[in-house]
């Protein structure tokens, strides 16, 4: 077996930033979607808030410098352009709320001075609200983004229902039920000992280098993903794999699994129908570039993405990740 040395921290990166959207305090009360007389009375309760989301837009109120994407039932009712509700679960004992606005009319009110509407990517790039409400908007985002491309049943094309609080929708002619999915991806960075590999995509700003990611297909397990998805991207072969951890990425309902994988290889061919570049880099490089000091004015991806943490944990344990 290899003999890994741990590496000290790194105090000169500063304190490890929040990872987007995870952290829930919700608790999702599954077990009450169905019934119908307990769901009436949390959207009656007072205590109650309601996130309001048209297609990609969220809509916050303005309080001083502050932003506020937590409506109570009075405020919601005054956005009358609702297709959806669905039901988040509890914080705190408090029902939260997702409500689907048509997005069509949202767009005279960026012109309001009391409410800001952006989309959620720039709700976390900029820490515009406190971080407790990131995971039930991303939540609400996600399901209220399945209803609008589920509206009719893919067996028979048939309109279909919401039902269970808004996580289920029937079709009312061939029966067929419906559910939310949520896609896994595998996000990987290979390392070759003190070097890793990182990609650009042509969608990246012009000097970020990020983690290579794909999707997991069909009857394939996540070890596998990694090592297909970093052989057909780089041309390069790995052994073991290790996992990080995992992040929401509501865009529009993905699931991020982190992991590490021991390459095997070292001559990168890149898949330019996927990437623009590819290269290694040693852990050194990866610190300047997270510092925004790399001398080629290189970087890497931005806090809130889980790419970030994984890039972090390498340049402070090395390979010790794939223990």
């Amino acid at each position: 077996m290899t003999a890994f040395k741990r590496v000290a921290p790194r105090p000169d990166l500063g304190a490890s930033p929040y990872l987007g959207y995870t952290g829930s305090r919700i608790d999702r009360a599954a077990g009450l979607r169905g019934d119908e007389a307990a769901i009436g009375k949390f959207f009656a309760d007072g205590r109650a808030g309601f996130y309001l989301i048209g297609g990609e837009l969220v809509v916050m109120k303005k309080s001083g410098a502050a932003l506020d994407p937590l409506f109570s039932a009075g405020e919601a009712q005054a956005f009358p352009w609702v297709r959806e509700t669905v039901f988040l679960g509890l914080m705190d004992g408090a029902p939260r709320f997702g409500i689907g606005l048509d997005p069509a009319p949202l767009e005279p009110l960026t012109t309001r001075s009391d409410l800001k509407l952006t989309d959620l990517r720039s709700i976390a790039i900029h820490n515009l609200v406190a971080t407790e409400h990131l995971p039930p908007l991303a939540e609400a985002k996600a399901v209220l983004g399945w209803h609008a491309r589920h509206r009719f049943c893919p067996n028979c094309a048939a309109p279909t229902r919401l039902v269970q609080a808004g996580w289920r929708r029937d079709c009312p002619v061939c029966k067929a039920e419906h559910f939310p999915r949520t896609d896994p991806v595998a996000i990987m960075l290979p390392i070759a000992g003190e070097r890793c590999v990182l990609g650009r995509s042509p969608r990246f700003g012009p000097t970020m280098f990020s983690c290579l990611a794909g999707f997991a297909e069909p009857g394939e397990t996540i070890e596998e993903a990694v090592r297909r998805e970093v052989l057909e991207e780089v041309g390069i072969a790995c052994g073991r794999v290790t996992y990080f951890t995992s992040q929401p990425w509501p865009f529009p309902m993905s699931l991020m699994i982190g992991c590490y994988a021991q390459a095997l290889s070292e001559t990168i061919v890149i898949d330019r129908t996927e990437l623009e570049d590819a290269r290694w880099f040693d852990r050194e490089e990866l610190a300047l570039m997270l510092l925004r000091k790399h001398p080629e004015g290189l970087t890497a991806t931005l806090p809130h993405a889980i790419a970030h943490h994984i890039i972090r944990r390498y340049i402070e344990e090395g390979a010790d990740v794939l223990r």
